[in-house]
């Protein structure tokens, strides 16, 4: 290429050279080879989605081991709590075995001791009981005949011949403080009688109207109250 050198202001002008132009050689190649140029755009394209699925694997790995992570903490604590709940509450029946035990013995005790009072109670009352009948069968037998004349009067059929046994030594009594009274009725001494017992007999029929029988009534009463006879 020629350069005018041009001349100005008492000065002279150098020359400049241009750098040459790049070597179009690779453009000349793609343009004499297309299939070339078509297989290095393939090639290319390949590598890309390559690169691309390995990054995409390597993320996705990563988010799976992150969510892998958060899971499994999450069931760990999980598992950990439900398995400390129940380490501590096999440690604590253990712990509050004896003491269990103890206040099992504790309850027998006393549910044995409130029986055994209500026993004693019942057997107190029995006892005064049969003192107060004794006394006041002492004072006044007579009360024998009036309850004999009451279960005649309450028994079925036709009465016939009636016939009230009494203990002996009450039979002797009663005749002795009513002789009236006793020669309306055929008062029967009877050995196998206690104090206080007293059979009425019927051509029909037989009562029990002692006091043993009643009292014993009362107390069996008394006792289903107590709780004392077993359903």
């Amino acid at each position: 290429m020629t350069v005018k050198v041009i001349k100005g202001d008492a000065r002279n002008w150098r020359p400049y050279r241009f750098p040459p132009r790049l070597n179009s050689q690779p453009q000349d190649d793609w343009g004499r080879d297309p299939g070339a140029m078509q297989q290095a755009i393939a090639d290319g394209f390949q590598d890309g989605i390559e690169k691309g699925y390995q990054q995409g694997l390597l993320q996705g790995q990563e988010a799976g081991q992150r969510e892998g992570f958060d899971q499994g903490q999450a069931e760990g604590l999980r598992l950990g709590r439900e398995e400390g709940r129940a380490q501590g509450r096999q440690l604590f029946e253990e712990a509050s075995a004896p003491l269990e035990h103890a206040s099992a013995q504790v309850r027998s005790f006393l549910g044995e001791l409130e029986l055994k009072r209500r026993q004693e109670l019942l057997e107190l009352v029995k006892k005064v009981s049969q003192q107060v009948i004794r006394c006041e069968l002492t004072l006044n037998p007579t009360q024998l005949l009036t309850l004999a004349e009451e279960a005649l009067a309450a028994m079925p059929g036709e009465q016939g011949e009636v016939r009230i046994l009494l203990n002996p030594e009450e039979c002797a009594r009663i005749k002795d403080l009513v002789p009236e009274r006793a020669a309306a009725w055929r008062l029967v001494p009877d050995d196998k009688l206690a104090l206080g017992e007293c059979r009425v007999i019927t051509a029909q029929a037989e009562a029990d109207i002692g006091c043993q029988q009643r009292l014993d009534a009362c107390v069996e009463t008394l006792s289903e109250h107590l709780q004392l006879v077993e359903g």
